[in-house]
């Protein structure tokens, strides 16, 4: 799934991010509202990941949508 599908599904999107970043808040997710680079700093913030990894996890995670 690309980003602008992801991003006009947001609120479906957002069960299959809880499951699979739990420590997720609902407000990250609503601040998120669909846009890639905000899901990879949160990512960053909320599991330390560096974020050349952040991004890997949010594409990996993109990919598996379809």
């Amino acid at each position: 799934m690309n980003w602008d599908q992801i991003k006009s599904n947001w609120i479906q999107v957002c069960d299959k991010i809880k499951v699979t970043w739990g420590k997720l808040s609902e407000g990250d997710l609503a601040a998120i509202t669909g846009r890639r680079d905000l899901l990879s700093d949160m990512l960053q913030q909320r599991y330390g990941h560096a974020t050349v990894l952040a991004e890997a996890k949010v594409d990996g995670f993109a990919q598996e949508l379809n």
